[in-house]
């Protein structure tokens, strides 16, 4: 058997890679043979990934915690399966899930029970995602129907808008200069002046 190594992974800089570390270290994967991104999993132009796929060879293990943290797209995840344990000679062992461990019952009958498993998971994670997207759109559909305005709220025209645009449209001002009296950036007054005198809503 060759070296061990660990791969890690969370979506965003913010995000804590801690426990995955803790699982790395349990299971005896030196940190130094540890690669993590912090990166989202849609495909697999990662930094670390792609660093630590020129360093397997053959009989060499990878580790990860959970299928999500290899990838978290469908086809690519199956792609990299195979690449990896077909093309590469890699034994990959998925921690939370024992039956995705390619290191035992490298025979014909656990390969293929591995693989229906691989599958399974992954066709899972992917439609819960769509699911999840389908979700959202059709939530943000019937919030719309109802009247909910999305985005950001429109910046209030403020006292004093009128003696400023009577003052930019005899040419006293620019528009430069009449957005910084006003406050507002040049595309907020653009705005305003397209709107006509209606847009003022003087605040008391």
């Amino acid at each position: 058997m060759g070296e061990t190594y660990g791969y890690i992974r969370v979506s965003s800089r913010e995000q804590n890679l801690d426990r995955q570390q803790i699982a790395m270290r349990e299971f005896g994967v030196e940190d130094r043979r540890v690669y993590a991104d912090k990166q989202s999993g849609k495909d697999f132009q990662r930094p670390a990934y792609r660093r630590l796929l020129r360093k397997l060879k053959p009989e060499d293990v990878l580790v990860i915690k959970s299928i999500d943290r290899l990838g978290r797209n469908y086809d690519e995840i199956l792609e990299q399966w195979r690449l990896l344990t077909k093309e590469k000679g890699v034994a990959i062992v998925v921690l939370d899930m024992p039956l995705l461990d390619t290191r035992q019952g490298r025979d014909l009958t656990g390969t293929l029970i591995a693989d229906i498993v691989l599958q399974l998971l992954s066709y899972v994670a992917q439609t819960e995602r769509e699911f999840i997207r389908q979700r959202q759109a059709e939530g943000i559909a019937a919030a719309k129907a109802r009247g909910v305005q999305f985005g950001r709220r429109p910046l209030e025209p403020p006292e004093g808008l009128e003696q400023v645009r009577a003052a930019w449209e005899a040419g006293e001002l620019s528009a430069r200069s009449a957005a910084k009296r006003l406050g507002v950036s040049r595309t907020t007054f653009a705005k305003w002046m397209e709107a006509g005198p209606a847009a003022e809503k003087v605040q008391i």
